[in-house]
């Protein structure tokens, strides 16, 4: 019922009373009068009573009306009131202002963060709680609102008190305005982002770890489409984050589906985990072996999302660790032979003086004779020579160390191969014009040339191309790291290389090894990159070699280069004779003694034969004064060499002394034992060694 239907119906009540009253004061028909008041009084009855009743019903939906506008009133201060807790209690600081900026309302929150009553803030200026240095970008702030309408997540730095309250907030804001447009207060919301920057700082410098790392970490889903890629895995692999993301890790980084691939997905998937070693190639196609981590990561749900994978290089590692058990082969090697090497030099130290003597002592030999005994002398030097190649292989092995030019050796090498090789093959040689000197055996390093060039001339099937280089070098502490025995400081290199068939990459990790060889049978022994490798080795060198199939090989010697003045080796051509001079032979071998002393006397020199120390100690007490010279093996039974050398040089300090043995490696010994040895003559010998060691020492301060 509203206050117009509510004035209509009274209207309409006193309407109808007004004309019941017209009526009565009407005159009236005489016969009818004495019944008019009791008609008129029953008719204004009946008025009146529509008129309560009306009255009544109105009264009744006014009263109905009231209590809607009660229940209505308390509807309203309910919502209000929870508009107030809303705003009061919600999780985010609230404040209303004015156009300007004062605070008309604010929640508890807003308190909080501003460590102020709640009542404080009202009629403050928001500013007074912004730094200094940001109030230019608050003012700004409140025009941008103004004119557009809503600001969202701006970033504003929060001040009061001198820094009792110091902190980043994030604000949204929007106007509030009037039913003409006009804007009557600013709604501000900000929140505390301290934390969130924390954790952002935290996640950019966990970013900043994993892209300065130098393991590849890469994220990849269940079916290998890349998610994730690290600056780590850009240096690795080459492939950028943009070009890597969303293509397929498998065809990325494998030339084929090889079985340790799927190996490692079976495992991951099976377990969570797994690592290993995996081949892969970078973005040139360069091969690569990797040491992989691969960790299965879950989504919210506890199901398998995608693969975290950690890639380290170790490509060089594995190339030093071949390079070492390379290296442990050979010394393993050469302990073996050094314990028969002695009794081979021992065996073959007659067969070839007296193949070599007997043409002199019996020139009236025949002709086939003589070349029989020639091809006995062969024979003998060619075991010798195997003998010694053998024993090459021991690190530790003796070298006549001059300094000398590579370009000489370089330059001999060239000369005998143009004379030699068939004329199909190119021969080429660059050698720089200021190649430093080298400390190091002429002869060896003359024979590792020369094994490389035949291997080289045999490794081109028709016609190609055998080039020789040397040049200097420095090797600094990077390259150094990546090649066992190398060191920094100034190196020569002599490059050996063809334009052959190639090595094939199974064989590479195997040629240096002894015995092994991909040649037919007779065509080569397999000792000739063993020699190289342990010459070089004793030349405290290295070796390095790369090959590609159908496109050729190259060898590159390592020496360390020398600043020491050139001297060069002169030998006498003419043997010497002796001048009637006693000579003690001492050697448990009675073959080498028999043909010593035949070699000796045969050039006019005197000799006693001793068989072992003990015998050696007696002959010399008793010729003390006429023994000129002590020829003596340096392992015998009884009383070893060096026994019986410590022995004599107690007896007479002055002794001349040359040790022989058929280990080289003992030459090393006797020069820090015994300091009275001056010689050493190595078995095999030739009677040409024997007699100018002995010539040289007697003349020695004679």
């Amino acid at each position: 019922m509203t206050p117009d239907n509510w004035t209509k119906a009274i209207d309409a009540a006193n309407q109808r009373l007004d004309i019941l009253l017209q009526r009565a004061s009407q005159p009236q028909d005489m016969s009818r009068w004495q019944d008019a008041p009791v008609v008129m009084l029953t008719e204004a009855i009946a008025e009146i009573s529509i008129s309560l009743e009306e009255l009544n019903v109105l009264a009744e939906e006014l009263q109905l009306q009231n209590q809607e506008l009660i229940a209505t009133r308390q509807q309203v201060e309910a919502e209000r009131q929870r508009y107030q807790d809303l705003f009061n209690f919600a999780p985010d600081a609230y404040l209303v202002t004015d156009i300007t900026g004062i605070i008309q309302e604010a929640n508890h929150i807003a308190a909080q963060l501003l460590q102020v009553r709640q009542s404080y803030l009202i009629g403050k200026p928001m500013s007074v709680f912004v730094h200094p240095d940001a109030r230019a970008n608050f003012r700004q702030l409140i025009l941008d609102l103004q004119q557009q309408g809503h600001i969202r997540n701006a970033e504003l730095r929060i001040f009061y008190k001198e820094g009792e309250t110091d902190f980043p907030a994030e604000l949204t804001a929007v106007t509030e305005r009037n039913r003409t447009g006009k804007v009557t207060s600013l709604r501000w919301l900000f929140r505390n982002i301290s934390d969130r920057q924390r954790t952002a700082q935290k996640l950019r410098e966990q970013a900043a770890l994993l892209d300065i790392t130098t393991d590849a970490i890469l994220v990849k889903d269940l079916h290998s489409q890349i998610l994730f890629w690290n600056k780590g895995a850009e240096n690795l692999y080459g492939w950028t984050a943009t070009e890597a993301l969303g293509k397929s890790g498998d065809t990325l980084l494998f030339t084929n589906n090889s079985p340790q691939l799927q190996q490692a997905k079976k495992t991951v998937l099976e377990t969570g985990a797994w690592q290993g070693e995996l081949h892969k190639v970078d973005k040139n196609g360069k091969k690569i072996i990797i040491a992989s981590r691969w960790t299965l990561m879950y989504d919210a749900a506890d199901l398998p999302k995608s693969i975290l994978c950690v890639d380290t290089d170790i490509t060089e590692k594995k190339q030093l660790e071949a390079q070492l058990l390379r290296i442990q082969r050979l010394e393993s090697l050469g302990t073996l032979t050094s314990g028969i090497a002695h009794d081979l030099n021992n065996i073959l130290t007659p067969i070839l003086t007296v193949a070599q003597l007997l043409p002199i002592k019996h020139p009236q030999l025949e002709e086939d004779s003589q070349q029989m005994l020639e091809l006995l002398a062969t024979s003998a030097k060619r075991g010798a020579d195997l003998v010694h190649q053998i024993s090459t292989f021991g690190r530790n092995s003796e070298n006549n160390s001059i300094n000398l030019q590579i370009a000489t050796i370089i330059s001999d090498i060239e000369q005998i191969i143009k004379r030699t090789f068939p004329k199909s093959i190119e021969i080429k040689t660059d050698i720089a014009t200021d190649l430093a000197s080298v400390l190091g055996d002429s002869t060896q390093l003359h024979q590792v040339l020369m094994n490389l060039v035949i291997n080289a001339r045999d490794a081109i099937p028709d016609s190609g191309e055998l080039s020789i280089s040397a040049d200097n070098l420095f090797i600094d502490e990077d390259f150094a790291k990546q090649h066992i025995g190398a060191e920094v400081g100034c190196y020569v290199v002599i490059k050996v290389a063809d334009t052959g068939i190639g090595i094939h990459p199974d064989n590479l990790d195997k040629i240096f090894d002894p015995f092994f060889t991909t040649k037919a049978i007779g065509k080569g022994t397999g000792l000739g990159l063993s020699t190289v490798i342990g010459i070089v080795n004793n030349h405290n060198g290295f070796v390095t070699v790369s090959s590609q199939l159908g496109i050729g090989s190259e060898f590159q010697i390592y020496i360390p280069s020398n600043d020491s003045p050139i001297s060069l080796l002169k030998f006498n051509q003419i043997l010497p004779t002796g001048n009637g001079e006693l000579i003690l032979v001492v050697d448990d071998e009675l073959a080498i003694i028999q043909i010593t002393k035949t070699v000796l006397e045969s050039h006019n020199y005197k000799v006693l034969t001793a068989e072992n120390g003990i015998e050696a100690l007696s002959l010399y007490n008793q010729y003390q004064d006429e023994i000129q010279l002590v020829l003596i093996d340096m392992m015998m039974p009884i009383m070893a060499g060096d026994m019986a050398i410590s022995t004599l040089q107690i007896i007479n300090p002055q002794i001349k002394i040359i040790a022989m043995s058929g280990l080289e490696t003992m030459k090393t010994l006797i020069e820090f034992s015994q300091a009275g040895v001056k010689k050493f003559l190595p078995k095999p010998f030739t009677h040409q060694e024997l007699l100018r060691q002995i010539h040289e020492l007697i003349s020695l301060n004679t």
